[in-house]
């Protein structure tokens, strides 16, 4: 097999984040869900963005997130995802490509409008998302540049963009690329509710052996498998995946790869800013160390070291050296 030209290339939501603090009172009034994500229609958008205060705004999206942290350790990368053609659309691509990310999707050039995730940071640094999915929700696999995804080491796709039809057919056509070409495919999970939705659809691809590495939190386990308790949930998982990964925030994170299994504590952060982008990090560390030959443990490490640096401050793309801090 001939060595790729990108170690990763990722197929998600291109969105960009609307940030600004608030006191929980202002959760509660809005009635949001504290820590959640929750997709919002226009209207809805419209009204959470008036109830804001002052905002940042920061390119943002799981698996673009996770492509910012793995150029900026280095490594190559390319973005597949679906922007307007408009100003937010105009940030999202200057803001990757200066990533050091490949981005050629062409913009959509009508309704709706660019995405965007407008995220209420309370003072526990817990991060309330309300994610309008515009134009990113209409990737279509015509968008796909087959090529490119045989050219990667690893096909990443962030379960986040399964919910949307169009996008679902994309990533099923970028998986057939993928295998077609010998490469490995690594799944984010995203979220429990898009589990509750489209759980089966995840378990058949890993049933069918169409997953090579597959990236959880606690409540995607349990989701998944159905099993509360945390360890039953990987000892049902792990057998069937080649690769499970699951963070675990504060208490760190588990890996398992055919008998190996490996731990790592959190990294130490003096305060924790935003947890927003926590897992996209972690991921990027992760499967940086992952295309390098490094070991489960290494792996973690790295991971661990990135989401620390990104939970340091507000917004989900790296600020400092990430390269300087895995050593």
């Amino acid at each position: 097999m001939s060595q790729p030209r990108f170690d990763v290339v990722a197929i998600g939501n291109a969105i960009v984040d609307v940030m600004a603090p608030c006191e929980d009172a202002l959760v509660a009034q809005l009635e949001m869900a504290k820590g959640g994500m929750t997709l919002v229609d226009t209207p809805r958008a419209h009204a959470l963005y008036e109830a804001m205060g002052p905002a940042r705004e920061i390119s943002g999206g799981s698996a673009a997130n996770t492509l910012a942290g793995i150029a900026a350790l280095g490594g190559r990368c390319a973005f597949i995802g679906q922007v307007a053609d408009d100003q937010l659309g105009e940030v999202f691509a200057h803001d990757i490509r200066a990533a050091g990310v490949d981005f050629g999707t062409p913009p959509r050039r009508h309704d709706p409008s660019t995405a965007r995730c407008l995220i209420f940071v309370t003072p526990d640094g817990q991060r309330t998302m309300n994610t309008y999915l515009g134009a990113s929700q209409y990737l279509p696999a015509a968008a796909l540049d087959e090529a490119m995804i045989a050219d990667a080491a690893v096909l990443y796709l962030e379960g986040y963009l399964w919910d949307p039809e169009e996008p679902r057919h994309a990533m099923r056509k970028a998986i057939a690329a993928a295998r077609n070409a010998g490469r490995k495919v690594a799944f984010s999970l995203s979220d429990a509710f898009v589990i509750a939705r489209h759980g089966d659809d995840f378990r058949e691809l890993i049933a069918s052996g169409e997953i090579d590495l597959l990236f959880a939190n606690e409540a995607e386990l349990a989701a998944l498998t159905g099993l509360e308790d945390f360890n039953a949930g990987v000892a049902e998982l792990a057998p069937q995946v080649p690769v499970l990964v699951v963070t675990r925030g504060a208490s760190g994170a588990v890996a398992v790869s055919a008998d190996e299994r490996a731990e790592v504590p959190a990294h130490h952060v003096a305060q924790v800013i935003d947890t927003t982008g926590a897992g996209d990090l972690f991921a990027a560390g992760f499967l940086f160390g992952h295309v390098r030959g490094k070991s489960l443990a290494e792996c973690l490490k790295m991971g661990a070291i990135c989401a620390a640096e990104i939970i340091s401050h507000y917004g989900a793309r790296p600020e400092a050296d990430l390269g300087e801090l895995v050593g």
